[in-house]
């Protein structure tokens, strides 16, 4: 029997009909999804497409991959590709599919005081945060969001746990609280452009560096391993899988627009 999820977590189902509650999955993803709006925009038609409801656990990568191995969730849309990779060496599930992708902008004050306004390379804009030491707010939470963001510090030559407590300010939650307390704190912060563009509450905020080719963000979709839970929902996941990654979820993913600006590009390839 499959363990109930720890209380805590966001457990959303889209408004279904009597007969799709009855047939539906669990889906552990991001934060960035379910805040961003997307899945209040797809998740609809893929219910209207297949009879299969949807109910999403919203958490950052690291700890939906965890629900996964746990066998909590029947199918996962995620975006740390080595740790999805991982996953799927460890048997945990797969395999895996690449499902569309947007990007993460580096967020801060208006009055910038790093002075790294309009700047194309992430590693320079980094470095001049930390020599200022203007605060930086990081998610701290294992989230894609938060990998990008380590990694990034890695390739730009500084340790920002040096800084923790003083301007480097870990904060454990998900984009949207992140975000709230950046603009709170008039800091420096990591976002992915999809929930920044939904984001209500911006204050003082300003996109300010965009562009470098580093600030990729690829999501991957893939099923949890019915060998390794004998519970999972193997035949709705796997139809889940091929609706998001074939004609009808890619264009359904492309339709979703805030104020006429695409937050989502799909990009759907074969299993990798």
């Amino acid at each position: 029997m499959r363990r109930h999820l720890r209380r805590g977590l966001l457990l959303a189902g889209f408004a279904l009909p009597a007969a799709a509650q009855e047939r539906f999955i669990t889906l552990a993803s991001t934060t960035s999804t379910e805040q961003s709006g997307l899945f209040g925009h797809i998740l609809p038609i893929f219910t209207r497409d297949t009879g299969i409801g949807v109910r999403v656990v919203a958490l950052g990568t690291g700890q939906a991959l965890d629900v996964g191995r746990r066998g909590d969730a029947d199918a996962l849309l995620v975006h740390d590709r080595a740790a999805e990779e991982r996953f799927v060496a460890e048997g945990h599930g797969g395999p895996r599919r690449q499902v569309m992708y947007n990007d993460f902008v580096l967020i801060g004050p208006a009055a910038d005081p790093a002075g790294i306004a309009g700047m194309r390379d992430v590693g320079e804009a980094l470095r001049q945060i930390a020599a200022r030491r203007a605060p930086f707010v990081s998610r701290g939470d294992r989230s894609g969001t938060h990998a990008a963001e380590l990694r990034l510090w890695q390739e730009a030559g500084i340790d920002p746990v040096r800084g923790r407590g003083q301007w480097y300010r870990e904060i454990g939650q998900g984009m949207g609280p992140a975000l709230n307390t950046a603009a709170a704190q008039e800091a420096y912060l990591l976002s992915d452009r999809g929930t920044w563009l939904a984001f209500r509450n911006r204050q003082a905020l300003k996109l300010l560096v965009e562009g470098d080719a580093r600030l990729l963000n690829q999501y991957g979709v893939l099923a949890v391993s019915p060998q390794r839970h004998p519970g999972v929902k193997v035949k709705e996941a796997q139809a889940f899988i091929d609706w998001i990654t074939g004609a009808a979820g890619q264009a359904a993913i492309a339709g979703y627009r805030i104020n006429g600006e695409q937050l989502f590009f799909p990009n759907a390839a074969p299993p990798n």
